[in-house]
């Protein structure tokens, strides 16, 4: 007999600044935005729910984010500190299921099929899942409940933050028409606003048009999403995702992002993530992958293989730069950015580079290979961080 589909969407509680304020308790209860340093260029990586009581949002100029909370604690991105943490959280959600995938830093879906032998049903065991996290972090999470990825990441949602919620099988298609239709994850803010443009200002009105209304207006792949969408179907948008000889990270932004300043610091904190997830697990990739993702959910991705394994975070940062260049014009707001390794095979040693390697590069290598070792050995360490990640600027 098979076992029904159980899909948990975990998101982090505003997980930059909640860390932030786990590491410093004197900024609990008061307004965090990191990224945006007063009188520097730049943009606000995240902020506290605090903030956002204020209009602050992510991708927010650093100036506007002052201007709207003057008194407010603006603090750097710590990039390093918050792969630590999320680490731990991972492996908190791996203790609860075999079948994990992380989709960024801060949030992941958990297939719990057949495990309610080991935790009882769904709510019990994400009141279980929520209380691990707690326990071992200090940070809180929100769970999203239901049958299919999509609908528990709109779930995790609907009931931030540190909420739990869940969405019953043959409960989806009445679910959705109690979501905004600005809150529909993938709708973007030039596909929202030509759907007011046509008079469709809700899910329920969006559910009336027919398929080839909606693909006339948006195209086929745009079309064909939110006929699905707005009917509680899962447009199947993560079924290929975590496969086991691949390492990726990604980020979906909360606000379209046009801005190459922010492309290109969001790429080299997802390079970062995903090397030292190599390097912790002793594994090496010639491969590298990029994904991007539109405001109209228009999604491209490009490979390259080297000759050799990717040798450092800054050799990974630069291929996969390109790569993103090659598919984005900045014309075109975007949605997400991934990268990824794939390919990935054990390291069966020291990694050669290319036949010419700089010393630069070997050094920037030994460097890392530092740090990683420095993590292990003490955790408790303040954590060093790149100086591009550290400020605003380029």
């Amino acid at each position: 007999m098979g076992t029904n589909p159980v899909f948990f969407h975990v998101d982090l509680d505003a997980f930059y600044a909640s860390v932030e304020q786990l590491d410093h308790p004197e900024f609990r209860g008061k307004p965090v935005i990191v990224g945006a340093l007063p009188g520097r260029r730049g943009v606000v990586s995240a902020c506290s729910y605090e903030a956002r009581k204020f209009g602050i949002h992510s991708a927010m100029s650093g100036y506007e984010a002052h201007r709207r909370c003057p008194h407010g604690v603006f603090l750097p991105v710590r990039m390093q500190r918050y792969q630590e943490v999320s680490r731990q959280v991972m492996a908190v959600f791996s203790s609860f299921t075999p079948v994990l995938q992380q989709i960024s830093i801060d949030e992941g879906f958990l297939d719990m099929a057949g495990t309610k032998r080991l935790f009882g049903p769904p709510r019990s065991a994400a009141d279980q899942l929520k209380d691990a996290v707690r326990a071992q972090t200090g940070l809180t999470v929100t769970v999203g409940i239901a049958s299919s990825r999509y609908i528990a990441k709109l779930a995790s949602a609907y009931d931030k933050p540190d909420g739990r919620y869940e969405v019953k099988p043959g409960e989806e298609a009445d679910f959705v028409l109690q979501v905004p239709i600005e809150d529909l994850w993938g709708v973007g803010k030039k596909t929202l606003a030509r759907l007011r443009a046509l008079g469709i200002d809700s899910v329920m009105r969006l559910r009336e048009c027919e398929l080839p209304f909606l693909r006339g207006h948006f195209g086929e792949s745009s079309g064909v999403y939110l006929h699905q969408v707005c009917r509680g179907i899962d447009p199947g948008i993560y079924r290929d995702a975590g496969q086991s000889h691949s390492i990726s990270s990604e980020t979906t932004f909360e606000t379209d992002v046009d801005d190459p300043e922010i492309v290109h610091r969001t790429v080299l904190e997802l390079a970062e993530h995903v090397m030292f997830r190599l390097r912790e697990e002793r594994m090496q990739s010639s491969t590298v992958t990029v994904k991007v993702r539109d405001h109209d959910f228009q999604t491209s991705s490009a490979q390259r293989g080297l000759k050799h394994p990717v040798s450092s975070v800054d050799e990974l940062f630069q291929v996969a730069k390109e790569l993103v260049a090659k598919r984005w014009n900045r014309a075109v707001p975007l949605r997400l950015i991934g990268i990824g390794v794939s390919g990935v095979t054990a390291d069966g040693g020291e990694v050669q580079g290319s036949l010419f390697e700089d010393e630069t590069a070997s050094r920037r290598r030994a460097v890392e290979e530092a740090l990683l070792q420095l993590r292990h050995k003490h955790p408790e360490t303040p954590q060093i961080t790149r100086a591009r990640l550290l400020s605003n600027d380029d």
